[in-house]
């Protein structure tokens, strides 16, 4: 297992889709002092052209391990992956969509190696990656194929943590999706991670059913009785303390919420508008599952912020002080 630097850990920042807000939010962040060493992959005049743009210094150094030290503002280290193709800001281009998941695929490399102690990332465009005949879903399911790892969608936020039994399907989809495996797979996932990344000895897991009123005993789907709650008794036995499945629009409410570490949700839009009401801008994104630190921003790439000094980068901020504690918390 490749040495983790617990003290002054080195994180990987990929800049995320070139017409967004991803090179703007490493400019912003060039701009602080940081408990961590910091690189940036992307490409260099890219990073130059947006720093004119927004009109912050931004001394570029080029990526060197062996004199890399904590992050100074001001300053940012780069790791050079040239564009395809020049970037405009707010106007994306399919032709960029190879650039975008090289950088990708070089800090999952690098992470995997112990040259980084882990990654953070900025929002990408599915869209026109798959624009450009790739066919992909997001950020998490790549890297769950990067490193051949089974992974859950976590966001963390406002003292909520939410995760998911599926990311990003079609609403007619979800239903089918939810298997006993599945289920079974995702929360052991999720109860190892609380341990081990978020060091909570004995995590209360509440979990969200899949109908309204969890099903109603059956009269509004059946899949709380025929799936979600064997799986829920099984790992009982086991010792997890699993709460529910418990109706989604009452879950949330705030006396309740501080008897659970994480909230399990069977889809995407049951369990993210809540926390994104509540956090967004200052919420984060973590991939459990993975053999890496990966955290991320909670939203998307603003085009329309692009070419303007105006995006906020408290989310990017929170996601590496995040994977400095992810990081912290794991034992060598």
């Amino acid at each position: 297992m490749p040495s983790i630097n617990l003290t002054n850990p080195t994180l990987i920042l990929t800049a995320g889709e070139p017409a967004g807000i991803g090179p703007n939010l490493c400019v912003q962040i060039a701009q602080l002092d940081l408990p961590c060493k910091l690189v940036v992959i992307a490409d260099r005049k890219l990073l130059q052209d947006r720093a004119r743009i927004m009109r912050l210094p931004l001394n570029l150094l080029d990526y060197a391990p062996s004199v890399l030290g904590k992050h100074k503002s001001g300053r940012l280290q780069v790791l050079h992956v040239p564009l395809n193709k020049p970037s405009i800001p707010g106007k994306p281009d399919s032709a960029n969509a190879r650039y975008v998941l090289k950088t990708l695929e070089r800090a999952v490399e690098g992470c995997g190696s112990g040259e980084f102690d882990g990654m953070v990332t900025a929002p990408i465009h599915k869209g026109i990656i798959n624009d450009a005949g790739i066919a992909f879903t997001g950020h998490t399911e790549y890297l769950s194929k990067l490193t051949n790892s089974q992974v859950v969608m976590m966001l963390v936020g406002c003292n909520m943590r939410v995760t998911l039994a599926t990311t990003h399907l079609p609403l007619k989809d979800v239903a089918a999706t939810i298997t006993h495996e599945k289920l079974e797979q995702r929360l052991r996932i999720i109860h190892r991670d609380l341990i081990t990344r978020f060091a909570i000895a004995a995590p209360r897991i509440v979990v969200a059913g899949l109908n309204p009123h969890a099903g109603e005993s059956g009269h509004l789907g059946r899949e709380e009785i025929e799936i979600i709650i064997p799986v829920l008794e099984k790992l009982r036995i086991e010792g997890m303390n699993l709460i529910g499945p418990l109706p989604a629009d009452t879950l949330f409410n705030p006396p309740r919420l501080k008897d659970y570490d994480c909230i399990f949700a069977m889809y995407h839009d049951q369990g993210l508008p809540v926390l994104k009401h509540a956090s967004f801008g200052k919420g984060v994104n973590v991939t459990l599952g993975l053999p890496i630190i990966r955290t991320s921003v909670d939203h998307g790439t603003a085009l329309d912020l692009a070419a303007t000094g105006q995006a906020d980068s408290g989310s990017m901020l929170a996601a590496i002080e995040m994977a400095i504690t992810l990081i912290g918390n794991k034992k060598p």
